[in-house]
């Protein structure tokens, strides 16, 4: 993005939503800011009247950090009262590996995703849920610096001169590192899991065949459908081999036409509710921002905690450490996980000590 990076005016300022009478003082704020005018895009395109959903729960005079999950993660990290609703819940909230007792945590709905900030509006897609012809409802090109400027307009309208730390997961990470090398001045610190400066071939080959079964899905009216697929096919690259094997090595069971094989009840199970609750158009949107990403390291001074994985598929361990190598000031974990690239989601032992490590105390 190139638009200027005053804070929001007065009457742009995000209406809060206030926690209903019922409930406990647990320090939930959230709401909708309105961007004014048009806001360029780092890839050339253009949006008016935007808006970023956001959400910020913690003791009022804690430090901030940001959490940032996954293109399917929302601004909802941690709901106190049902875990279920959270998408961080195993690592994030009082008492747990990024204490929200300690912290106050702030998320934003990601640009071109499917929750609340502005993103494909969806004409394409009937009530039933089927995406009509050939017609994509059309959604410009997003990056992560496009990402970090949405946080930047979210602290200049919340008066936060700085964040202690951003912890990114996956596509977070790529977030926060676009954040460190655009912003330096309004973060402390950098955590940074499964995610480096550029993404590997390899990954954008899977990636690149789900956005093409969810177009050719789409393209026969059968778009729900394409993005269970995509989901199953990308649900087999999150996770390592080794839990596949330890999980699914039970025979297949005939379902009266054919054999069904455990692993593949599983893989459709995931990628049916995953697209009872995403967007077609949304997922193509971040995925391909994901493809799209890349940062200068060499220029990221901000201090920066690297976390790999070494089962993760996605994002190789070369990848991690050339990365670090690149970070002008950066410390390496390497971590063991039979969750692949979705330990940063389960680790929350392994993941605790490098936490505080990185953050200290919250005084």
């Amino acid at each position: 993005m190139n638009a200027s990076l005053e804070a929001v005016p007065n009457s742009a300022r995000a209406q809060l939503t206030p926690v209903p009478s019922s409930a406990p003082d647990n320090g939930v704020r959230e709401g909708i800011l309105e961007v004014p005018g048009e806001v360029s895009l780092y890839h050339g395109g253009k949006l008016s009247g935007m808006r970023i959903a956001w959400r910020m729960v913690g003791p009022a005079n804690a430090p901030v950090v940001c959490a940032l999950g996954g293109i399917s993660a929302n601004r909802r990290v941690f709901v106190t009262e049902d875990p279920k609703q959270g998408w961080w819940s195993e690592v994030v909230g009082p008492e747990r590996s990024l204490d929200a007792n300690r912290f106050r945590v702030l998320s934003f709905d990601y640009l071109g995703g499917s929750a609340e900030t502005t993103g494909p509006a969806g004409e394409s897609t009937r009530a039933s849920g089927e995406v009509t012809g050939a017609n994509l409802a059309p959604f410009p090109s997003i990056s992560s610096y496009d990402q970090a400027e949405l946080l930047v307009r979210l602290l200049n309208n919340l008066g936060l001169k700085s964040l202690r730390a951003i912890v990114g997961g996956s596509y977070g990470g790529m977030v926060a590192l676009a954040f460190g090398e655009r912003y330096p001045e309004r973060v402390g610190h950098l955590i940074v899991i499964g995610a480096a400066d550029r993404t590997h071939p390899m990954a954008t080959a899977w990636r690149s065949v789900q956005r093409r079964i969810v177009r050719f899905a789409a393209e026969c009216g059968r778009g729900k459908d394409g993005l269970q697929l995509a989901r199953a096919l990308a649900m087999s690259t999150y996770r390592s081999s080794e839990e596949f094997a330890a999980r699914f090595d039970g025979a297949p069971a005939s379902n009266g036409e054919r054999f069904e094989f455990p692993v593949e009840r599983y893989l459709f199970a995931r990628g049916s509710d995953f697209a009872d609750r995403y967007k077609p158009e949304a997922v193509l949107c971040l995925s391909e921002s994901i493809d799209l990403h890349r940062v200068d390291a060499a220029r990221i001074f901000v201090p920066t905690t690297i976390v790999a994985i070494r089962e993760d598929q996605l994002v190789p361990l070369a990848d991690m450490r050339g990365l670090a190598a690149r970070l002008p000031v950066a410390k390496l974990h390497e971590i063991s996980s039979i969750y692949g690239h979705d330990a940063f989601l389960k680790e929350s032992d392994q993941l605790r000590g490098i936490f505080v490590a990185a953050l200290g105390s919250a005084a």
